[in-house]
Protein backbone atom coordinates (compact mmCIF):
# COMPACT_ATOMS: atom_id res chain seq x y z
CA UNK A 1 0.00 0.00 0.00
CA UNK A 2 2.91 2.39 0.38
CA UNK A 3 4.48 1.37 -2.55
CA UNK A 4 1.61 2.13 -4.44
CA UNK A 5 0.99 5.16 -2.70
CA UNK A 6 4.94 6.27 -3.04
CA UNK A 7 4.21 5.44 -6.98
CA UNK A 8 0.93 7.43 -7.20
CA UNK A 9 2.88 11.01 -5.14
CA UNK A 10 5.48 10.22 -7.60
CA UNK A 11 3.21 10.50 -10.61
CA UNK A 12 1.34 13.37 -9.61
CA UNK A 13 3.64 15.79 -8.91
CA UNK A 14 5.58 14.33 -12.11
CA UNK A 15 2.69 15.53 -13.77
CA UNK A 16 2.21 18.61 -11.59
CA UNK A 17 5.60 19.72 -12.83
CA UNK A 18 4.99 19.16 -16.47
CA UNK A 19 2.01 21.25 -16.71
CA UNK A 20 4.11 23.72 -14.79
CA UNK A 21 6.66 23.34 -17.53
CA UNK A 22 4.33 23.22 -20.56
CA UNK A 23 3.92 27.47 -21.02
CA UNK A 24 7.60 27.80 -19.83
CA UNK A 25 8.46 24.95 -22.61
CA UNK A 26 6.41 26.72 -24.74
CA UNK A 27 7.76 30.40 -24.34
CA UNK A 28 11.29 29.17 -24.49
CA UNK A 29 9.86 27.47 -27.78
CA UNK A 30 8.74 30.94 -29.21
CA UNK A 31 11.69 32.21 -28.19
CA UNK A 32 13.99 29.83 -30.30
CA UNK A 33 11.54 29.96 -32.83
CA UNK A 34 11.51 33.87 -34.10
CA UNK A 35 8.41 35.48 -34.17
CA UNK A 36 7.31 37.10 -37.36
CA UNK A 37 3.94 39.14 -37.48
CA UNK A 38 1.47 38.32 -40.12
CA UNK A 39 1.66 41.96 -41.65
CA UNK A 40 5.39 41.52 -41.55
CA UNK A 41 7.30 43.39 -44.74
CA UNK A 42 3.66 44.60 -46.16
CA UNK A 43 2.44 48.49 -46.53
CA UNK A 44 0.90 48.06 -42.77
CA UNK A 45 4.38 48.67 -41.84
CA UNK A 46 4.49 52.45 -42.03
CA UNK A 47 0.90 52.69 -41.16
CA UNK A 48 1.80 53.33 -37.56
CA UNK A 49 4.20 56.32 -37.97
CA UNK A 50 1.78 57.48 -40.91
CA UNK A 51 -0.91 57.73 -38.22
CA UNK A 52 1.57 59.75 -35.70
CA UNK A 53 2.85 62.11 -38.35
CA UNK A 54 -1.12 62.71 -38.76
CA UNK A 55 -2.08 63.38 -35.58
CA UNK A 56 0.27 65.45 -34.42
CA UNK A 57 -0.69 67.70 -37.42
CA UNK A 58 -4.13 67.96 -37.22
CA UNK A 59 -4.08 68.15 -32.97
CA UNK A 60 -0.52 70.28 -32.60
CA UNK A 61 0.07 67.89 -29.97
CA UNK A 62 3.16 65.48 -30.13
CA UNK A 63 3.06 63.10 -27.31
CA UNK A 64 -0.12 61.81 -27.69
CA UNK A 65 0.28 61.17 -31.20
CA UNK A 66 3.37 59.63 -31.09
CA UNK A 67 1.80 57.40 -28.70
CA UNK A 68 -0.94 56.34 -30.75
CA UNK A 69 1.30 55.62 -33.16
CA UNK A 70 3.39 53.37 -30.76
CA UNK A 71 -0.12 51.50 -29.69
CA UNK A 72 -0.81 50.65 -33.03
CA UNK A 73 2.45 49.65 -34.31
CA UNK A 74 2.23 47.21 -30.72
CA UNK A 75 -1.29 45.94 -32.39
CA UNK A 76 -0.24 45.56 -35.49
CA UNK A 77 2.56 43.37 -34.28
CA UNK A 78 1.03 40.93 -31.94
CA UNK A 79 -1.95 40.25 -33.91
CA UNK A 80 -4.60 42.58 -31.55
CA UNK A 81 -3.46 41.11 -28.59
CA UNK A 82 -3.47 42.78 -25.27
CA UNK A 83 -0.70 41.01 -23.90
CA UNK A 84 1.43 40.99 -26.40
CA UNK A 85 0.83 44.42 -27.17
CA UNK A 86 1.97 45.90 -23.87
CA UNK A 87 5.23 43.51 -23.42
CA UNK A 88 5.94 44.30 -27.08
CA UNK A 89 5.68 47.83 -26.43
CA UNK A 90 7.44 47.90 -23.37
CA UNK A 91 10.09 45.60 -23.87
CA UNK A 92 10.59 46.10 -27.37
CA UNK A 93 9.99 49.83 -27.41
CA UNK A 94 10.37 51.74 -24.15
CA UNK A 95 13.00 49.37 -22.24
CA UNK A 96 14.89 48.50 -25.64
CA UNK A 97 15.05 52.74 -26.73
CA UNK A 98 16.34 53.73 -23.29
CA UNK A 99 19.04 51.01 -23.10
CA UNK A 100 20.60 51.32 -26.30
CA UNK A 101 23.79 52.82 -26.07
CA UNK A 102 23.73 55.17 -28.91
CA UNK A 103 20.40 56.37 -27.47
CA UNK A 104 21.72 56.95 -23.93
CA UNK A 105 24.70 58.89 -25.22
CA UNK A 106 22.68 61.04 -26.91
CA UNK A 107 20.64 61.76 -23.51
CA UNK A 108 23.36 61.94 -21.94
CA UNK A 109 24.62 64.59 -24.95
CA UNK A 110 21.62 66.87 -24.39
CA UNK A 111 21.39 66.84 -20.78
CA UNK A 112 24.74 68.06 -20.41
CA UNK A 113 24.81 70.84 -23.12
CA UNK A 114 21.48 72.05 -21.65
CA UNK A 115 23.37 72.23 -18.55
CA UNK A 116 26.29 74.28 -20.41
CA UNK A 117 23.81 76.35 -21.60
CA UNK A 118 22.46 77.03 -18.37
CA UNK A 119 25.72 77.54 -16.99
CA UNK A 120 26.40 80.21 -20.00
CA UNK A 121 23.22 81.94 -19.03
CA UNK A 122 23.68 82.15 -15.83
CA UNK A 123 27.28 83.38 -15.50
CA UNK A 124 26.15 86.12 -18.41
CA UNK A 125 27.74 84.86 -21.38
CA UNK A 126 25.19 84.78 -23.55
CA UNK A 127 23.94 88.43 -22.47
CA UNK A 128 27.32 89.53 -22.95
CA UNK A 129 27.18 88.10 -26.68
CA UNK A 130 23.81 89.66 -27.47
CA UNK A 131 25.11 92.94 -26.54
CA UNK A 132 28.32 92.51 -28.33
CA UNK A 133 27.04 91.04 -31.53
CA UNK A 134 23.75 93.59 -31.30
CA UNK A 135 26.75 96.10 -31.61
CA UNK A 136 28.11 94.22 -34.91
CA UNK A 137 24.85 92.99 -36.50
CA UNK A 138 22.98 95.63 -37.49
CA UNK A 139 20.09 94.01 -39.36
CA UNK A 140 17.57 91.39 -39.56
CA UNK A 141 18.83 90.31 -42.68
CA UNK A 142 22.17 90.17 -40.85
CA UNK A 143 21.72 88.06 -38.07
CA UNK A 144 20.13 85.45 -40.11
CA UNK A 145 22.92 84.99 -42.44
CA UNK A 146 25.43 84.71 -38.82
CA UNK A 147 23.23 82.42 -37.84
CA UNK A 148 23.50 80.37 -41.44
CA UNK A 149 27.34 80.80 -41.05
CA UNK A 150 27.15 79.12 -37.81
CA UNK A 151 25.43 76.67 -38.81
CA UNK A 152 27.56 75.61 -41.41
CA UNK A 153 30.99 75.84 -39.58
CA UNK A 154 29.47 73.32 -37.24
CA UNK A 155 29.34 70.41 -39.92
CA UNK A 156 30.52 67.89 -37.04
CA UNK A 157 27.21 66.55 -36.17
CA UNK A 158 23.55 67.53 -36.34
CA UNK A 159 22.63 67.08 -32.89
CA UNK A 160 25.48 68.78 -32.07
CA UNK A 161 25.06 71.87 -34.73
CA UNK A 162 21.38 72.31 -33.56
CA UNK A 163 21.74 72.68 -29.97
CA UNK A 164 24.76 74.89 -30.31
CA UNK A 165 23.44 77.41 -32.38
CA UNK A 166 20.49 77.33 -31.21
CA UNK A 167 21.87 78.44 -27.63
CA UNK A 168 24.59 81.00 -29.19
CA UNK A 169 22.63 83.00 -31.36
CA UNK A 170 18.82 83.30 -29.92
CA UNK A 171 20.17 86.69 -28.08
CA UNK A 172 20.77 87.67 -31.76
CA UNK A 173 17.79 86.53 -33.69
CA UNK A 174 15.15 87.58 -30.24
CA UNK A 175 16.74 91.14 -30.44
CA UNK A 176 15.91 91.42 -34.37
CA UNK A 177 12.71 89.94 -33.97
CA UNK A 178 13.21 87.07 -35.62
CA UNK A 179 10.30 84.08 -35.06
CA UNK A 180 11.21 81.61 -33.43
CA UNK A 181 9.56 79.29 -35.80
CA UNK A 182 12.04 80.97 -38.63
CA UNK A 183 14.47 80.61 -36.36
CA UNK A 184 14.07 76.98 -36.09
CA UNK A 185 14.49 76.65 -40.07
CA UNK A 186 17.44 78.36 -40.34
CA UNK A 187 18.75 75.60 -37.36
CA UNK A 188 17.55 72.73 -39.05
CA UNK A 189 18.14 73.98 -42.61
CA UNK A 190 21.86 74.00 -41.64
CA UNK A 191 22.14 70.53 -39.67
CA UNK A 192 21.28 67.66 -41.45
CA UNK A 193 21.46 69.43 -44.84
CA UNK A 194 25.02 70.50 -44.35
CA UNK A 195 26.60 67.46 -42.45
CA UNK A 196 25.15 65.03 -45.36
CA UNK A 197 27.87 67.01 -47.70
CA UNK A 198 30.64 67.51 -45.30
CA UNK A 199 33.44 64.79 -46.15
CA UNK A 200 34.48 65.05 -42.14
CA UNK A 201 31.34 64.47 -40.27
CA UNK A 202 29.58 61.38 -38.50
CA UNK A 203 26.99 61.50 -41.25
CA UNK A 204 30.20 60.67 -44.24
CA UNK A 205 31.19 57.96 -41.65
CA UNK A 206 27.42 56.66 -41.46
CA UNK A 207 27.05 56.50 -45.45
CA UNK A 208 30.85 55.19 -46.62
CA UNK A 209 29.79 52.03 -43.76
CA UNK A 210 26.85 51.40 -46.10
CA UNK A 211 28.72 50.82 -48.85
CA UNK A 212 30.18 47.37 -48.76
CA UNK A 213 33.34 48.11 -50.78
CA UNK A 214 36.55 49.56 -49.84
CA UNK A 215 36.01 53.15 -51.42
CA UNK A 216 32.77 54.54 -49.53
CA UNK A 217 33.92 57.54 -48.82
CA UNK A 218 35.41 57.88 -52.37
CA UNK A 219 32.25 57.43 -53.43
CA UNK A 220 30.43 60.13 -50.43
CA UNK A 221 32.84 62.90 -51.84
CA UNK A 222 31.86 61.52 -55.81
CA UNK A 223 28.37 62.27 -54.47
CA UNK A 224 28.66 65.27 -53.10
CA UNK A 225 27.98 67.72 -56.45
CA UNK A 226 24.55 65.33 -56.94
CA UNK A 227 23.50 66.11 -53.61
CA UNK A 228 20.44 68.18 -54.89
CA UNK A 229 18.10 69.01 -51.91
CA UNK A 230 21.32 69.69 -49.39
CA UNK A 231 22.60 71.94 -51.87
CA UNK A 232 19.58 73.63 -53.11
CA UNK A 233 18.72 74.26 -49.60
CA UNK A 234 21.50 76.32 -48.64
CA UNK A 235 21.10 78.56 -51.59
CA UNK A 236 17.02 78.44 -50.69
CA UNK A 237 18.19 79.69 -47.64
CA UNK A 238 20.52 82.41 -48.15
CA UNK A 239 18.45 83.33 -51.56
CA UNK A 240 15.49 83.99 -49.34
CA UNK A 241 17.62 85.88 -46.21
CA UNK A 242 18.58 87.88 -49.14
CA UNK A 243 15.53 89.02 -50.93
CA UNK A 244 13.40 88.77 -47.75
CA UNK A 245 11.02 86.21 -49.32
CA UNK A 246 9.05 84.31 -46.56
CA UNK A 247 5.58 82.36 -48.10
CA UNK A 248 3.18 79.62 -45.92
CA UNK A 249 2.43 79.61 -42.48
CA UNK A 250 6.02 81.25 -41.87
CA UNK A 251 5.04 84.68 -43.27
CA UNK A 252 2.57 84.98 -40.22
CA UNK A 253 4.67 83.87 -37.89
CA UNK A 254 7.50 86.54 -39.35
CA UNK A 255 5.17 89.46 -39.38
CA UNK A 256 3.89 88.67 -35.67
CA UNK A 257 7.12 88.61 -34.71
CA UNK A 258 8.15 92.25 -36.35
CA UNK A 259 4.90 93.52 -33.84
CA UNK A 260 6.98 91.16 -30.83
CA UNK A 261 5.30 87.90 -30.62
CA UNK A 262 8.20 85.79 -31.31
CA UNK A 263 6.30 82.73 -31.14
CA UNK A 264 2.23 83.57 -32.71
CA UNK A 265 1.26 80.11 -30.95
CA UNK A 266 0.57 80.04 -27.07
CA UNK A 267 2.73 76.92 -27.08
CA UNK A 268 6.17 77.79 -25.36
CA UNK A 269 7.38 74.62 -23.65
CA UNK A 270 11.34 75.90 -23.01
CA UNK A 271 10.82 79.85 -22.03
CA UNK A 272 10.22 78.94 -18.72
CA UNK A 273 13.10 76.83 -18.43
CA UNK A 274 16.43 78.91 -19.50
CA UNK A 275 16.71 82.27 -18.53
CA UNK A 276 19.61 84.88 -18.95
CA UNK A 277 21.08 86.50 -16.39
CA UNK A 278 21.11 89.91 -17.86
CA UNK A 279 22.86 91.00 -14.14
CA UNK A 280 26.03 88.95 -14.31
CA UNK A 281 29.18 90.50 -15.05
CA UNK A 282 29.91 88.17 -17.80
CA UNK A 283 31.78 88.60 -20.83
CA UNK A 284 31.93 87.65 -24.47
CA UNK A 285 34.78 85.08 -23.42
CA UNK A 286 32.36 83.14 -20.99
CA UNK A 287 30.16 82.08 -23.81
CA UNK A 288 32.88 81.54 -26.44
CA UNK A 289 35.74 79.30 -24.58
CA UNK A 290 32.59 76.88 -23.71
CA UNK A 291 31.61 76.55 -27.01
CA UNK A 292 35.15 76.06 -28.85
CA UNK A 293 36.15 73.76 -25.91
CA UNK A 294 32.98 71.59 -26.48
CA UNK A 295 33.72 71.58 -30.32
CA UNK A 296 36.92 70.46 -29.47
CA UNK A 297 36.12 67.64 -26.43
CA UNK A 298 33.12 66.62 -29.06
CA UNK A 299 35.45 65.99 -32.30
CA UNK A 300 38.05 64.42 -29.82
CA UNK A 301 35.33 62.50 -28.33
CA UNK A 302 34.25 60.87 -31.61
CA UNK A 303 37.47 60.33 -33.12
CA UNK A 304 38.39 58.86 -29.99
CA UNK A 305 36.24 56.16 -30.22
CA UNK A 306 36.96 55.69 -33.92
CA UNK A 307 40.14 54.59 -32.68
CA UNK A 308 42.68 57.96 -33.62
CA UNK A 309 44.52 57.32 -30.57
CA UNK A 310 44.89 53.37 -31.60
CA UNK A 311 46.92 54.49 -34.85
CA UNK A 312 44.21 54.92 -37.26
CA UNK A 313 44.42 57.77 -39.50
CA UNK A 314 41.46 60.73 -38.93
CA UNK A 315 39.51 59.61 -41.88
CA UNK A 316 39.40 55.76 -40.61
CA UNK A 317 38.46 57.02 -37.24
CA UNK A 318 35.58 59.41 -38.35
CA UNK A 319 34.30 55.87 -40.48
CA UNK A 320 34.53 53.88 -37.15
CA UNK A 321 32.61 56.20 -34.70
CA UNK A 322 30.33 55.79 -32.50
CA UNK A 323 28.68 59.70 -32.61
CA UNK A 324 26.55 59.37 -29.79
CA UNK A 325 29.01 58.05 -27.07
CA UNK A 326 31.69 60.36 -28.69
CA UNK A 327 29.54 63.60 -27.90
CA UNK A 328 28.61 62.40 -24.47
CA UNK A 329 32.39 61.98 -23.97
CA UNK A 330 33.11 65.35 -25.27
CA UNK A 331 30.38 67.21 -23.66
CA UNK A 332 31.24 65.26 -20.26
CA UNK A 333 34.80 67.14 -20.83
CA UNK A 334 33.00 70.42 -22.01
CA UNK A 335 31.15 70.65 -18.98
CA UNK A 336 34.01 70.24 -16.72
CA UNK A 337 35.76 72.66 -18.70
CA UNK A 338 33.27 75.42 -18.08
CA UNK A 339 32.82 74.32 -14.62
CA UNK A 340 36.58 75.20 -14.47
CA UNK A 341 36.43 78.34 -16.24
CA UNK A 342 33.93 79.75 -14.24
CA UNK A 343 35.78 78.99 -11.40
CA UNK A 344 38.82 80.87 -12.06
CA UNK A 345 37.19 83.54 -13.03
CA UNK A 346 34.86 83.74 -10.25
CA UNK A 347 31.78 84.70 -11.75
CA UNK A 348 29.84 81.50 -10.77
CA UNK A 349 30.31 79.80 -7.47
CA UNK A 350 30.64 76.21 -7.04
CA UNK A 351 27.07 75.71 -5.78
CA UNK A 352 25.35 78.15 -8.99
CA UNK A 353 27.67 75.50 -11.25
CA UNK A 354 25.97 71.93 -9.45
CA UNK A 355 22.38 74.25 -9.91
CA UNK A 356 23.09 74.41 -13.22
CA UNK A 357 22.35 70.47 -14.04
CA UNK A 358 18.94 70.35 -12.86
CA UNK A 359 17.79 73.56 -14.64
CA UNK A 360 19.83 71.81 -17.74
CA UNK A 361 17.97 68.20 -17.32
CA UNK A 362 14.52 70.38 -16.68
CA UNK A 363 15.24 72.12 -20.32
CA UNK A 364 15.79 69.21 -22.31
CA UNK A 365 12.98 67.51 -20.21
CA UNK A 366 10.33 68.04 -23.86
CA UNK A 367 13.16 67.03 -26.46
CA UNK A 368 14.12 63.70 -24.75
CA UNK A 369 10.11 63.09 -24.23
CA UNK A 370 9.69 63.21 -27.79
CA UNK A 371 13.14 61.90 -28.47
CA UNK A 372 11.79 58.80 -26.37
CA UNK A 373 8.49 58.25 -28.18
CA UNK A 374 9.76 58.88 -31.58
CA UNK A 375 12.46 55.81 -30.75
CA UNK A 376 9.83 53.17 -29.93
CA UNK A 377 8.03 54.23 -32.75
CA UNK A 378 11.04 53.28 -34.80
CA UNK A 379 11.13 50.51 -32.86
CA UNK A 380 7.62 49.51 -33.85
CA UNK A 381 8.21 50.51 -37.57
CA UNK A 382 11.20 48.19 -37.65
CA UNK A 383 9.51 45.29 -35.87
CA UNK A 384 6.96 45.06 -38.81
CA UNK A 385 9.62 45.06 -40.94
CA UNK A 386 9.07 47.98 -43.08
CA UNK A 387 12.98 47.69 -44.38
CA UNK A 388 11.98 44.83 -45.78
CA UNK A 389 9.12 45.78 -47.69
CA UNK A 390 10.99 48.97 -49.16
CA UNK A 391 13.79 47.25 -49.93
CA UNK A 392 11.54 44.38 -52.10
CA UNK A 393 9.56 47.38 -53.35
CA UNK A 394 13.01 49.05 -54.90
CA UNK A 395 14.91 46.02 -56.36
CA UNK A 396 11.78 45.25 -58.31
CA UNK A 397 11.61 48.14 -59.89
CA UNK A 398 14.90 48.41 -60.61
CA UNK A 399 16.11 46.75 -63.79
CA UNK A 400 12.86 48.79 -65.83
CA UNK A 401 13.19 52.12 -64.30
CA UNK A 402 17.34 52.72 -65.08
CA UNK A 403 17.58 56.56 -66.51
CA UNK A 404 14.29 57.41 -63.87
CA UNK A 405 15.86 55.18 -60.94
CA UNK A 406 17.46 57.85 -58.89
CA UNK A 407 14.69 60.31 -59.05
CA UNK A 408 12.71 57.56 -58.05
CA UNK A 409 15.33 56.24 -55.29
CA UNK A 410 14.83 60.44 -53.83
CA UNK A 411 11.18 59.91 -53.57
CA UNK A 412 11.04 56.85 -51.85
CA UNK A 413 14.05 57.84 -49.46
CA UNK A 414 11.61 61.28 -48.59
CA UNK A 415 8.64 59.00 -47.81
CA UNK A 416 10.39 56.21 -46.16
CA UNK A 417 12.86 59.08 -44.01
CA UNK A 418 9.65 60.85 -42.94
CA UNK A 419 7.42 57.93 -42.22
CA UNK A 420 10.48 56.58 -39.78
CA UNK A 421 11.92 59.51 -38.58
CA UNK A 422 15.29 58.18 -39.12
CA UNK A 423 17.52 59.87 -42.32
CA UNK A 424 20.81 57.28 -41.21
CA UNK A 425 18.22 54.20 -41.52
CA UNK A 426 16.65 54.76 -44.62
CA UNK A 427 20.16 55.29 -46.47
CA UNK A 428 21.13 52.17 -44.91
CA UNK A 429 18.17 50.41 -46.35
CA UNK A 430 18.89 52.04 -49.56
CA UNK A 431 22.52 52.28 -50.66
CA UNK A 432 23.26 48.98 -50.52
CA UNK A 433 20.83 48.23 -52.98
CA UNK A 434 21.76 51.13 -55.00
CA UNK A 435 25.48 49.61 -55.41
CA UNK A 436 23.93 45.66 -55.86
CA UNK A 437 21.95 46.63 -59.05
CA UNK A 438 24.99 49.29 -60.19
CA UNK A 439 27.82 48.41 -59.52
CA UNK A 440 28.94 46.39 -62.08
CA UNK A 441 27.14 47.97 -65.04
CA UNK A 442 26.98 52.34 -64.63
CA UNK A 443 29.48 53.23 -62.42
CA UNK A 444 28.00 57.20 -62.79
CA UNK A 445 24.73 56.23 -62.35
CA UNK A 446 25.36 54.46 -59.12
CA UNK A 447 26.92 57.44 -58.08
CA UNK A 448 24.14 59.59 -58.67
CA UNK A 449 21.40 57.02 -57.26
CA UNK A 450 23.65 57.05 -54.08
CA UNK A 451 23.34 60.76 -53.99
CA UNK A 452 19.63 60.45 -54.27
CA UNK A 453 19.54 57.71 -51.42
CA UNK A 454 21.29 60.57 -49.03
CA UNK A 455 19.17 63.50 -50.29
CA UNK A 456 16.22 61.52 -49.89
CA UNK A 457 16.92 60.74 -46.53
CA UNK A 458 18.02 64.20 -45.50
CA UNK A 459 14.61 65.54 -47.34
CA UNK A 460 12.28 62.98 -44.92
CA UNK A 461 14.16 63.78 -41.93
CA UNK A 462 14.21 67.56 -42.49
CA UNK A 463 10.33 67.64 -42.05
CA UNK A 464 9.58 64.81 -39.65
CA UNK A 465 7.61 65.60 -36.94
CA UNK A 466 9.34 62.41 -35.45
CA UNK A 467 12.66 62.18 -36.22
CA UNK A 468 15.17 63.98 -34.07
CA UNK A 469 16.91 66.62 -35.79
CA UNK A 470 13.28 68.00 -36.20
CA UNK A 471 13.18 68.03 -32.62
CA UNK A 472 16.70 69.04 -31.43
CA UNK A 473 15.96 71.96 -33.81
CA UNK A 474 13.22 72.72 -32.11
CA UNK A 475 14.51 72.33 -28.64
CA UNK A 476 17.73 74.66 -29.91
CA UNK A 477 15.44 77.48 -31.02
CA UNK A 478 12.99 77.11 -28.15
CA UNK A 479 9.97 76.75 -30.30
CA UNK A 480 6.99 74.60 -30.24
CA UNK A 481 7.91 71.48 -32.08
CA UNK A 482 4.79 70.97 -34.08
CA UNK A 483 4.87 75.20 -35.05
CA UNK A 484 8.67 74.47 -36.51
CA UNK A 485 7.28 71.26 -38.26
CA UNK A 486 4.15 73.27 -40.00
CA UNK A 487 5.87 76.51 -40.80
CA UNK A 488 8.98 74.44 -42.14
CA UNK A 489 7.08 71.79 -44.65
CA UNK A 490 5.98 74.17 -47.48
CA UNK A 491 9.91 75.46 -47.48
CA UNK A 492 11.22 71.76 -47.16
CA UNK A 493 8.65 70.98 -50.30
CA UNK A 494 9.77 73.71 -52.81
CA UNK A 495 13.30 72.18 -52.19
CA UNK A 496 12.33 68.57 -52.93
CA UNK A 497 9.81 69.29 -55.98
CA UNK A 498 13.36 71.05 -57.64
CA UNK A 499 15.50 68.01 -56.63
CA UNK A 500 13.12 65.56 -57.86
CA UNK A 501 13.04 67.33 -61.47
CA UNK A 502 16.85 67.38 -60.94
CA UNK A 503 17.87 64.04 -60.45
CA UNK A 504 15.23 63.10 -63.60
CA UNK A 505 17.55 65.70 -65.62
CA UNK A 506 21.16 63.94 -63.90
CA UNK A 507 19.41 60.19 -64.62
CA UNK A 508 19.91 61.14 -68.22
CA UNK A 509 22.29 63.67 -68.89
CA UNK A 510 25.21 61.62 -66.21
CA UNK A 511 26.56 65.39 -65.22
CA UNK A 512 26.58 67.17 -62.48
CA UNK A 513 28.20 70.13 -63.62
CA UNK A 514 25.01 70.32 -66.17
CA UNK A 515 22.48 69.39 -63.49
CA UNK A 516 23.63 71.31 -60.49
CA UNK A 517 23.22 74.50 -62.57
CA UNK A 518 19.76 73.81 -63.69
CA UNK A 519 18.34 72.77 -60.77
CA UNK A 520 19.68 76.11 -58.90
CA UNK A 521 18.25 78.26 -61.70
CA UNK A 522 15.11 76.53 -61.14
CA UNK A 523 15.63 76.93 -57.20
CA UNK A 524 16.26 80.73 -57.48
CA UNK A 525 13.21 80.85 -60.78
CA UNK A 526 10.81 79.61 -58.53
CA UNK A 527 11.70 81.44 -55.14
CA UNK A 528 11.38 85.03 -57.69
CA UNK A 529 7.87 83.24 -58.70
CA UNK A 530 6.69 83.20 -54.94
CA UNK A 531 8.30 86.75 -53.86
CA UNK A 532 5.96 88.01 -56.61
CA UNK A 533 2.91 86.02 -55.54
CA UNK A 534 2.91 87.20 -52.08
CA UNK A 535 3.70 90.37 -52.74
CA UNK A 536 0.36 90.42 -55.34
CA UNK A 537 -1.98 88.89 -53.12
CA UNK A 538 -0.31 91.33 -49.68
CA UNK A 539 -1.92 94.16 -52.28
Amino acid sequence: MKFNKRKMITLAVTLLLAVIMCPVMAFAAEEVAEYTPKLYATFWALVPPMIAIALALITKEVYSSLFVGILVGGLFYSGFSFEGTILHIYNNGFVASLTSTGNVGILIFLVLLGTIVALMNKAGGSAAFGRWAGEHIKSKTGAQLATIALGVLIFIDDYFNCLTVGSVMQPVTDKHKISRAKFAYLIDATAAPICIIAPISSWAAAVSGCVNTDNGFTLFIQAIPYNFYALLTLIMMITMVVLKIEFGPMAKHEANAVNGDLFTTTARPYTDTTTVNKDAKGKVIDLLLPIISLIVCCIIGMIYTGGFFSGTNIITAFSNCSASVGLALGSFFGFLITVILYLIRKVLSFKDCMDCLAEGFKAMVPAILILVCAWTLNSMTSSLGAADFVATAMESSAAELEMLLPAIIFLVGCLLSFATGTSWGTFSILIPIVVAVFENSNYELMVIAISACMAGAVCGDHCSPISDTTIMASAGAQCDHVSHVNTQLPYVIVAAAVSFVAYIIAGFIQSAWIALPIAIAMMIGILMLLRFISKSSAQ
